[in-house]
């Protein structure tokens, strides 16, 4: 076995091949994953036989932990989406805000949204409101949509039970009940600060020309109407306790799970409950099935397909997302027997560099180079994850939520989320980095800095 500095050497080696192979010869993140996981390995003079178990172990273990809650998250996104319940959801932020508090308005209607629903589909679905309210307001496009795009990578990145932060918790072996309550306080002053104040600023920038017109609407067919909530009035939509009772649902369950093992008894008849209805399959397998009823009927209205065909979509999004996440499993596992999560703790304590800010860095180069904010997440939570349990030298909450946090921001044009904005929005390439490249990254500073606020109060506060 290799040790020592050489140690630094192989991690490069296996960071470049693993960036190389994604951004130049655009291999599949799954594949990457796993060669970079073998040469790691290989390099460190494990055993050639024990490779294969060392991958393996590392990509089972991942899913034991996170695979069935990924699938059953997709699918939780995709009844409430093809239902209208979370179009529901987007007009009645907007309504108890107001126009004139739009892209607030805007930025917790993305922050919402994403928990259920994938960044790209958000957004696309949502465009055209704010091509709306901006026609309405006379305030900037591109302010619409950098405050939708902040709410959206947040959440993304972040909270759960979206599939990123749910591996991240996973990898950091944390309780979910209060890995959401902490997450909660890092992202809401966050996407305050990247997702309105940052928008608002760049509406003064570029000023009331830089808003949408009533032909540039019309150009695109989109019909204008005085009461923006009544824009789709052709569509039959759940109500406002149906949409939202069946977001908070299994967060509801999650977080009693925290609560009654810290009020009750050990034998209560309460704590009992909620500690198998709180589990996180549990819980969002019965909110799946509770939605499939209570929404069946909206998506037949809408749509042609029938639930079962909701189902398939679901499954085939899910395919990759649980290989990309195994592989990551198999690569943070090499990276972990080889001894070079120790020896990058050890330095770190050399350097003085705090871990919150090496988990954050580390993994906001990830973001950068690979493109990808759950690939990024499930590599540095598997690399780090398991060095924190460890050690036990710094609070696992706060490194798994600057990991999170390093997952918002810097997004460069190998990033699908970059095309997506830029080809949706009609936007340039300065246009694009000015408003989701900015401002996405505004927010995971925002988020760092509220985090080392956070450790001030390490010992202070429970589970920190």
């Amino acid at each position: 076995m290799v040790t020592g500095p050489m140690l630094l050497v192989i991690f490069a080696i296996s960071i470049i091949t693993l960036l190389t192979l994604i951004i130049k010869f655009n291999w599949q993140p799954f594949l990457a994953l796993l060669l970079a996981g073998f040469i790691t390995a290989l390099l460190s003079r494990i055993p050639i036989n024990d490779i294969p178990g060392i991958l393996t172990s590392g990509f089972g273990s991942t899913l034991t932990g996170i695979g069935i809650v990924i699938a059953l998250g997709v699918m939780l996104g995709e009844l409430l989406n093809a239902s209208g319940a979370t179009q529901r959801i987007a007009d009645t932020i907007l309504d108890i805000f107001g126009i004139k508090k739009s892209p607030l308005a805007v930025a917790l209607t993305g922050y919402v949204v994403s928990i259920p629903v994938f960044f790209d589909a958000a957004f696309v679905i949502l465009l055209p409101l704010l091509k709306q309210l901006s026609y309405k307001t006379r305030i900037a496009f591109s302010s619409f949509v950098t405050a939708l795009a902040v709410g959206l990578i947040t959440t993304h990145a972040m909270v759960i039970p979206t599939p990123g932060p749910l591996i991240v918790a996973s990898n950091f072996g944390l309780d979910l009940g209060t890995f959401f309550i902490y997450a909660l306080i890092v992202t809401i002053p966050a996407v305050l600060v990247g997702g309105f104040a940052y928008p608002m600023f760049l509406n003064k920038i570029t000023g009331e020309d830089a808003a949408i017109s009533k032909e540039q609407l019309l150009e695109e067919d989109i019909t204008i109407k005085e009461d923006l909530t009544n824009r789709n009035e052709d569509m039959v939509l759940p109500g406002n306790s149906t949409a939202f009772g069946l977001l908070a649902l299994p967060i509801f369950l999650i977080l009693m799970n925290t609560v009654s093992q810290l009020m009750f008894a050990e034998e209560s008849i309460l704590r009992t409950f909620f500690t198998f209805f709180g589990d996180k399959n549990v819980a969002l397998f019965l909110t799946v099935l509770i939605a499939s009823g209570i929404l069946k009927k909206y998506i037949l209205e809408n749509h042609e397909e029938a639930v079962d065909e909701i189902y398939v979509s679901a499954v085939k999004k899910t395919g990759m997302i649980l290989l990309i996440t195994g592989a990551g499993g198999a690569f943070g596992n090499s990276i972990v027997e080889t001894g070079i999560g120790d020896y990058l703790i050890g330095l770190m304590n050399t350097w003085s560099i705090p871990i919150i800010l090496f988990a954050w860095l580390f993994t906001q180069i990830l973001r950068s180079a690979q493109g990808s904010t759950t690939a990024a997440l499930v590599t540095a939570s598997s690399t780090l994850g398991p060095v924190v349990m460890n050690s036990g030298e710094a609070s696992a909450v706060l490194v798994a939520l600057a990991v999170g946090a390093g997952g918002i921001g810097l997004s460069l044009p190998n990033d699908s989320g970059f095309w997506v904005v830029n080809r949706f929005s009609d936007f340039t390439m300065k246009e694009t980095f000015q408003t989701w490249t900015a401002g996405g990254t505004i927010t995971g500073l925002t988020a760092l800095l509220m985090i080392f606020i956070l450790s001030l109060f390490t010992g202070v506060l429970p589970g920190i």
